[in-house]
């Protein structure tokens, strides 16, 4: 427990790193990280309906603190202002979800990845995929998502909520 909070005051540091400015100018070290791509889900993969989410703003700025010999990242820090629309594309009924967390993310070499997390993060876990029952959650708070090499998670919530959307939208 004492490992993942200190992980997690890393990354509050980490991110703190810099003056604040306005969302026109990048930090020194940071750059704008890939583009959320919009998802669709069939029915019961996630909710037991097809779902759609959609990016409404999304400023998310990463900085490479680690990289592999072959320069593939091994340690990225995340911060920045992510909204995403979530809708259940059967009934038309949607949610808007805050997911702009802060994390601090291990890319192993195998594929998996570990994040230590901060503040808000949305996420989907498939009925045999790891410790969660099957949905779409907003994390919130400190925690941490491991998530192995075939995508199963494993969330470890030291201090926090994962809220279910699912139920929002049906």
């Amino acid at each position: 427990m004492r490992r993942v909070i200190a992980a997690v005051g890393v990354v509050a540091a980490v991110v703190a790193v810099g003056p604040h400015v306005a969302h026109a100018e990048t930090p020194s070290g940071w750059e704008p990280a890939p583009a959320t791509p919009p998802y669709d889900w069939a029915a019961g993969t996630r909710c037991d309906f097809p779902t759609h989410s959609q990016p409404l703003r999304d400023e998310v700025l990463q900085r490479v603190l680690d990289a592999y010999p072959d320069g593939k990242p091994k340690l990225v820090a995340y911060k920045g202002p992510l909204d995403i629309r979530v809708t259940n594309t059967a009934n038309g009924k949607s949610t808007d979800v805050d997911a702009g967390g802060s994390a601090l993310v291990g890319y192993r070499p195998d594929g998996s990845q570990m994040w230590y997390a901060y503040g808000p993060v949305m996420t989907g876990w498939r009925d045999d995929g790891g410790n969660m029952p099957r949905g779409l959650y907003r994390l919130d708070g400190i925690y941490t998502l491991d998530v192995a090499a075939d995508g199963a998670k494993t969330l470890t919530l030291v201090h926090g909520t994962a809220e279910p959307l699912c139920p929002l939208i049906e």
